[in-house]
C-alpha cells in the first residue's frame, strides 16, 4: 500500500468542487424566479455547495449535470452554461475515477469559449479547463489555463485553489505557498481553510496542519464540507500512525456524508492497520465501488496480496493497469504498482519521462527513486537514491517515503542511513503498509544494532544526504 505517496492529491479531491464552483455562481434561472421562497432541490443544493466553494454531494452534482443538459437542448448558445456543464462533468470524473466525462467535459468547455470568447470575460470556462487539464494530470495545462483565469480576475478567490493545486503537481512550492497567502487575503472559510492546511501538511508542518484541519472542521456549514474536514482530519491522525483516531474521524465524516468515497477507503486502511483484515476488506470493496480511484485500487489489491489472496490481488493490479482513469495521481500510481508488481523498468521510464516534462513533486521523486532502484537489480540504483532522498526532504513526513530512501540505501550498503531510515519510518507509522511494513522490519532486524565503530562515517552520509530527520516542523521553522 503506497497510501502516502499519492495522498496529496487524494487530499485534493474537493478542488474539483472549487474549480466547478467558479462557473456555477451565476445562474438565477435555477431558483425559479420571483416566487415565495422554496425549499433548495438538488440543483439548488449543488449550487449553494458551490457558492460556498465546497463540493456538492454526488447526487445533487448529477442533477446539476441533468439540468444543464436539458436547458442547453433549448438554449444551444448559453456560453456561461457550457461552461458550468463542462465543470461539472469534470469534476463528476475526478470524484468518480471515471474518465468518460472527461471528453464531455473538453467538449462542453470548448463549445462555452465559442460562444463567449475569453476575451469577452469567460473565466469560468478557463477555470474548467483548469481543472479538466488537473483531472488528466497535466499540471502544465493546469497552470496556464490557471494563469489565464488569474490575470483575467486576480481578485476572484476561486481562481487560486487550482493554481495552489498545480504548482504542488510541477513542483514548485514557492509559488504554490505565494498563491495559497493569496487565495488566503481573499477568502476565509472551511474550503479555505482545508486547503490551507494541505498546504502546511505538504511541507511538513504537522501540528499547523491539524490545527487548521480543526479549524476548518468548526466551519464546514454543510453536509458535504464536514465529510471533507473530517476526512481530511483521519488522513491527517493516519499519517502520524493513529489509526484508532483516523477510525474515528473517518466515522465523524461517514456520518455526515454515508457513502462519502475518501472516509471509506479511510477506514479500510485504518481497520488494516488494527489488525481488522476482513472489516477492512469490506470497507475496500465499498470505497471502489463508491469511488474508483486508481491509489484505492492499488492499495486494496495490497492488502489482498498481503493476506495471501493472489487472486484478488491480481485482478485489482489488471483493473489498475487496463482502467481510463480521471485522476491526476494516475501516472504516480501505476509507476508504483509496476515497480513493485509488473514492470520497473518500464516504470522508471514513464516516470522518468513525466520528471522529464515538469511534474516534480514529491510523489513524482518517491516513484521514480523506487522504480529506478526495482529496475537495478540486487545491486541498487545510485540515481534512485538521490531521488528518493529529494522526495524524503521536500515531501511531507512520510512513513512510505522514508522506507523507500531506506530500503535503497540499505542495498547500497549504506547501512547506518539505511537502519536510521527503516527505524524512522516505523516510528512514523508502525503500519504504514501491510506489504512493506513488514518488509522494513524484516530489513532492519536484518541489519542488526549499529557498529560503533561505523557511526562518524555514517554521520558524515547523512549529512551529506541533507536528510530531515525525526523532527516535526513547523510554521516557525522549530522542530
Amino acid at each position: 500500500m503506497k497510501s502516502q505517496n499519492v495522498s496529496r492529491l487524494v487530499l485534493a479531491s474537493g478542488v474539483g468542487a472549487v474549480l466547478a464552483a467558479t462557473a456555477l455562481l451565476y445562474l438565477p434561472e435555477l431558483r425559479g424566479g420571483d416566487g415565495p421562497p422554496r425549499r433548495p432541490g438538488p440543483v439548488e443544493r449543488a449550487v449553494d455547495a458551490a457558492r460556498a466553494g465546497a463540493p456538492a454531494a454526488l447526487p445533487d452534482l448529477t442533477a446539476l449535470v441533468r439540468d444543464r443538459e436539458g436547458w442547453l437542448r433549448e438554449h444551444p448558445d448559453d456560453g456561461a452554461s457550457w461552461a458550468v456543464l463542462g465543470a461539472a462533468y469534470a469534476e463528476r470524473g475526478v470524484r468518480l475515477g471515471d474518465a468518460r466525462d472527461l471528453p464531455r467535459a473538453e467538449r462542453a468547455l470548448n463549445r462555452s469559449l465559442a460562444e463567449l470568447p475569453a476575451a469577452r470575460g469567460n473565466v469560468d470556462a478557463q477555470l474548467g479547463l483548469g481543472a479538466l487539464a488537473a483531472a488528466r494530470g497535466d499540471w502544465k495545462a493546469a497552470k496556464e489555463w490557471g494563469e489565464r483565469a488569474r490575470k483575467a480576475a486576480p481578485r476572484r478567490w476561486t481562481v487560486y485553489p487550482p493554481l495552489v493545486e498545480a504548482y504542488g503537481g510541477l513542483g514548485d512550492r514557492p509559488a504554490a505557498w505565494k498563491a495559497m497567502e493569496r487565495l488566503e487575503e481573499l477568502h476565509g472559510g472551511s474550503v479555505v481553510r482545508g486547503l490551507a492546511a494541505q498546504t502546511y501538511r505538504d511541507r511538513g508542518w504537522r501540528e499547523d496542519a491539524d490545527a487548521t484541519a480543526l479549524d476548518a472542521a468548526a466551519l464546514a456549514g454543510t453536509d458535504a464540507e464536514r465529510a471533507e474536514a473530517y476526512a481530511r482530519l483521519g488522513r491527517f491522525a493516519w499519517e502520524r500512525g493513529e489509526p484508532a483516531e483516523a477510525l474515528e474521524r473517518y466515522g465523524a465524516a461517514l456520518r455526515s456524508v454515508p457513502d462519502h468515497g475518501p472516509s471509506l477507503a479511510g477506514r479500510a486502511r485504518a481497520l488494516a492497520a488494527l489488525g481488522r483484515t476482513a472489516e477492512a476488506r469490506r470497507e475496500w470493496r465499498a470505497a471502489v465501488a463508491r469511488q474508483p480511484l486508481p491509489e484505492y485500487v492499488l492499495e486494496s489489491g495490497e492488502l489482498a496480496e498481503a493476506l495471501g489472496a493472489d487472486g484478488e490481488a491480481r485482478a485489482a493490479y489488471e483493473r489498475l493497469r487496463g482502467g481510463r482513469w480521471a485522476s491526476g495521481s494516475t501516472e504516480v500510481v501505476r509507476g508504483l504498482l509496476d515497480a513493485d508488481h509488473g514492470d520497473p523498468a518500464g516504470a522508471a521510464a514513464r516516470l522518468r519521462a513525466a520528471w522529464t516534462g515538469g511534474h516534480r513533486s514529491a510523489a513524482v521523486a518517491d516513484a521514480l527513486g523506487w522504480a529506478l532502484h526495482r529496475a537495478a537489480g540486487p545491486g541498487g540504483s545510485e540515481e534512485g537514491l538521490r531521488y528518493a532522498r529529494r522526495a524524503v526532504d521536500e515531501g511531507p513526513r512520510s512513513a512510505s517515503y522514508t522506507y523507500h530512501l531506506g530500503e535503497i540505501e540499505r542495498v547500497l550498503g549504506r547501512t547506518g542511513p539505511a537502519r536510521r531510515h527503516l527505524a524512522e519510518a516505523l516510528r512514523i507509522h508502525p503500519s504504514f503498509s501491510p506489504l512493506h511494513a513488514p518488509r522494513a522490519r524484516a530489513a532492519l532486524a536484518e541489519l542488526g544494532e549499529p557498529d560503533p565503530d561505523a557511526v562518524p562515517k555514517d554521520a558524515l552520509e547523512a549529512r551529506s544526504a541533507g536528510g530531515r530527520g525525526a523532527g516535526v516542523k513547523s510554521r516557525t521553522g522549530a522542530e
